[in-house]
This record gives structure tokens, sequence and C-alpha cells, in this order.
């Protein structure tokens, strides 16, 4: 086992820079950042974009620069990475970057306030140790641990030592041929229903749940000319059917809430049993922006009954690399545990997968 001493994190790596602190990338993160970094006494030089977002606007009082007046700026300079992408594009770039400056590309919740910091990875260390020991195959703890170290560090070299193969997944992990009727939660506009549709041949239902109105308007459209039976419900998966504050964007940035965010700033919510109505499940998906253990709860009869596969987003908030896994172990322990993860900086995509031991009952 090698997991991360956590004797500094990557805001203390960010502090001793002798260099000056430039921001790539603006918006909620950028602002996060400057925020943390200011409790330390970090003052940010300058914010630049990539050239197609370079428009001489200002961020935070400042001109937001392109790369290129940096490095006519700076000699050296500290780049901290303020937003995420999974094109490969910009993850060139971002690591064509990284080998000529240090760079950091700190890890931020995308749900809840916790900051995995060396203080949190302290006082969380045991249930980390835990999931380590529960994971299923060398290839899991390899990615476990290089996920850690990127979240401590900022360093995404880490994160590059840490990319699955999806048809790894789908051929060696999952059994979609044996597949029937499925659960896609937090299904968007369909995009993970078309992938699951070229590897579950014999599948005949899907039950999708999207809470975004605009988003379900084109998860309805495209179910509708779906070869596969797919049932689409406007709510979020929970533990059990209330109505709650959402905050809808009308992209992937639509979550709960902890307040009403106006008019249209409640979604009913439901649960996977409720959905189900008895009904067996072979597989579910959970990508529900931070809610997953609820939704889990709320799947608890169809879980014990069916022992579906699951994958299980792990990367909406800070606890859920460890949370998540253990509630799995201590409420369903009939599972295989296994970890991976796709390409994205930072380390999002991180999916738990878990697979019945043994033979799935009839």
């Amino acid at each position: 086992m090698s997991l991360p001493a956590a004797a500094a994190d990557v805001w203390d790596n960010i502090a001793n820079s002798q260099d000056p602190v430039v921001v790539y990338g603006m918006g909620n993160a950028a602002d996060r950042i400057a925020d943390r970094l200011a409790e330390y006494g970090v003052e940010i030089s300058d914010y630049f974009a990539s050239d197609g977002f370079v428009r001489g606007h200002f961020f935070r009082g400042k001109r937001v620069l392109s790369y290129a007046e940096i490095c006519e700026k700076y000699d050296n300079f500290t780049i901290v990475l303020a937003f995420a992408s999974r094109l490969p594009d910009v993850i060139e770039r971002i690591l064509r970057y990284s080998k000529k400056h240090t760079l950091y590309a700190p890890d931020l919740p995308v749900c809840g306030d916790s900051l995995f910091d060396k203080n949190f990875y302290k006082k969380h260390y045991s249930e980390i140790v835990r999931v380590y020991h529960l994971l299923s195959d060398e290839e899991s703890r390899k990615i476990y641990e290089n996920v850690l170290h990127y979240k401590l560090s900022g360093d995404i070299s880490y994160l590059v030592e840490a990319v699955s193969s999806p048809t790894d997944v789908w051929n060696n992990l999952l059994s979609p041929i044996e597949y029937r009727r499925t659960i896609d939660g937090g299904a968007y506009n369909g995009d993970t229903i078309r992938e699951l549709l070229t590897n579950a041949p014999n599948l005949t239902e899907i039950i999708a749940a999207e809470p975004d109105p605009r988003t379900y308007k084109k998860l309805a459209a495209f179910a509708k000319v779906s070869s596969c039976a797919i049932e689409c419900y406007n709510v979020a998966l929970w533990s059990e059917r209330a109505r709650l504050p959402f905050s809808p964007k009308g992209n992937r940035g639509s979550a709960m809430t902890d307040a009403n965010s106006g008019p249209e700033g409640f979604i009913q919510a439901d649960t996977i049993d409720s959905l189900l109505d008895g009904r067996r499940a072979d597989y579910i998906k959970l990508d529900v922006e931070g809610a997953e253990q609820r939704a889990l709860i709320g799947a608890a009869k169809t879980i014990s009954a069916h022992f579906p596969d699951l994958l299980i987003s792990l990367y909406h908030r800070s606890e859920d690399i460890f949370a998540l896994p253990l509630y799995l172990a201590d409420r369903h322990p009939g599972y295989k545990l296994y970890l991976r993860r796709f390409s994205y900086i930072p380390a999002w995509d991180l999916n738990l997968y878990a697979v019945k031991k043994g033979d799935r009952p009839l």
C-alpha cells in the first residue's frame, strides 16, 4: 500500500511557491481558489484563459490575459488550474503547460463544503484505509492510491496514471449481456443510455430519471425514437418521496440546493424502489450530483432482492471516495467493489462498480 503521508497539501504547495501565482480559468472555481489562497496570504498575480476566451474582460479586478501574455510578463510562474475538462485537446494543453511550468489543479468538490486537504485526509484516514482493503483488484487499488495522491498534492501527473478503458469495464467488470431492465439515475439527455444500448444487446427496458426540466425534455425526445422502451421520469432520485430545493441550470451543473432558488427552485424526488414497484433491475447507474448515498438508500429493497450491477459516481463530494464504498460494504456485503476512472482533469469520472459475489440470483 502506497497511500500519501499528508505532511503537506496542494494549498501548502502553492503557498510555498517562490514564483508569481497565476490562475488558469475564471468563474466559480477561480473565486473559490482565490478565496482559499487568501487565507494563506497568497495573492493571485494574474488570471489567464485559453485564446478563444480572451476578450479584454476583467475578473476580480484584473484583465484576463492570454497564455502568451503571461509568458511575456513573467520569466517563471506557478499555474493554478481553475476549471475541469475531459476534452483530449484541452487535457493535452494542460499537460503541456505542466511540463513547462509548475502547475497545480486543486481538488474542489462539486457538492458540499469539505475540501480534501491534509486535515480532512488525516481525519478520515482509517476509513480511507478500510476502503483500500475492500477493493477487489490491483487496478482499483492503483487508481485509489493515485487519486488520493492527486487530491492532496494537486499534481496532475497522478491522474495520468489513473485512467481506465470503458471497453475494459463493459467486457471485464460488468455483465451487460444479462441486462434486461436497468435504471439510469442522472440520465441527462440520454448520453449514457446510448452507451448502454451499444453494450447490452438484450436490454428491453430502461427507467431513466433526470431532474432538470430542460434537460428532461431532451431525454424524453430521445426516448421517443429509441429502439428500447424507456420510461422517463422528471424526478431526482432520493431516499424517500419528497419535494426538494433544486437549482435547474439546463446542464450538468443542475443539483439539489440548500434553499429555494426561485420559481423553479423545487423538484419532485422519488426512490428507485418506488419507480420499480417490485420489478427486477439488472443494472443501476447513479450519477446524481452528490445525492448518490440518498439514492442508494432509496434502492435498498431492489439491491437486496436482485443484487444488480451498480455504477456509482465517487467524485461529487469529498467524502464520497470512502463514504459510498463503506456504505455498500456495510449494508450490502454481497458485492465485490472496483474503482475505474476515465480521462478528466480534475479527478472526475471516478466510478465505483459493485458486482455481486458469485452468481446473480434468478
